[in-house]
């Protein structure tokens, strides 16, 4: 195994790809322990995504089955679900495989050589679900092959690649809503699920985190390059209304287009569709409230009539409608 890839391959990952990894690897271990001695239980699936140029994004991920006897994937499962994929997502492309482990063994080649047909440079995506609580960064790592010559022979051998984590959105509000989730059986299960997969029960805390600091930093440098670009503009002016630097009428004719377009949110049209836009919210707002009045008043009703029932109440009236 060589230390790092000299590709020049750009990895961008989604974080639907580690939930997937990571909930497979805790259901099988689930299923094993219930049978007997889990240690040592291992996954295997197939990644898929985009390759654009240098970069590769992988999006998604699902299970492979994997016979023991063999060591070889099921080709059939394999094409089966291939053709299933691409019918729901036509651009994406099978870009390698995953497995979880401390380190790449000798048994992942041959699986890895297995795929070239579908891929000719598969990725290999590995989780380590024996977490280390000093770790800072995610417990994956993204192999890819190279030929290398060792001892006058040519062999393939693995090497690391680095990456980075992608996210649109929708996966930040999912990742979100998994790290505020609770058991249902209270602390038991939350203990049950540390115990089979460490990784399982820190990464959706872990992940959130992450993901926002790396939204915020890219945030951040957008907003520091914008402000040094504007210091930069802003100091060539100054030198040159001093006449310190020569005139130049084509840059102060795109300053000043650049500056009329400033002003643009003080129109009236903004300020007219400002304002409906406001209202509109506002008005969704108070329908969601009288809503919810309305549910907790028909609750309390339902409440009453089961309560006070048509024949138990005095004087014979009729159930409270």
């Amino acid at each position: 195994m060589a230390t790092s890839s000299s590709s020049g391959l750009t990895f961008k990952l989604h974080p639907l790809v580690i939930v997937n990894i990571s909930d497979h690897y805790t259901r099988v271990k689930f299923q094993i322990r219930e049978n007997g001695n889990s240690d040592g239980v291992r996954v295997y699936g197939c990644v898929i995504g985009v390759q654009r140029g240098r970069t590769v994004e992988i999006f998604n991920s699902f299970e492979l089955l994997f016979d023991t006897t063999t060591h070889s994937l099921d080709r059939a499962f394999l094409e089966k679900k291939q053709e299933l994929y691409k019918k729901v997502f036509p651009h994406f492309y099978i870009l390698g495989w995953y497995s979880t482990g401390s380190d790449a063994q000798e048994s992942d080649m041959l699986i890895h050589k297995a795929l070239m047909d579908i891929n000719e440079s598969p990725v290999y995506l590995m989780l380590n679900p024996a977490i280390n609580p000093a770790q800072k960064d995610l417990p994956l790592t993204i192999f890819e092959s190279e030929l290398h010559v060792i001892d006058g022979i040519p062999q393939l051998i693995f090497v690391r690649s680095s990456y980075t984590i992608e996210t649109v959105e929708a996966e930040r509000i999912s990742v979100d809503h998994v790290a505020h989730l609770k058991p249902s059986d209270g602390g038991s299960a939350a203990t049950q699920c540390k115990s089979l997969s460490p990784f399982t029960s820190d990464f959706s805390s872990i992940n959130s985190i992450y993901l926002l600091a790396a939204h915020l930093t890219g945030m951040h440098s957008a907003i520091k390059m914008l402000n040094s670009r504007i210091k930069v503009l802003h100091h060539y002016l100054v030198l040159m209304q001093k006449g310190e630097i020569p005139c130049e009428n084509s840059l102060l004719r795109q300053v000043a287009s650049l500056l009329r377009r400033l002003p643009a949110i003080e129109s009236e049209k903004f300020q007219d569709d400002f304002l409906m836009e406001y209202n509109d919210t506002l008005l969704i707002t108070y329908l969601a409230m009288f809503t919810n009045c309305s549910s907790t008043m028909n609750e309390l009703v339902d409440k009453f009539n089961t309560a006070y029932d048509r024949h138990s109440r005095r004087g014979g009236r009729t159930a409270f409608i």
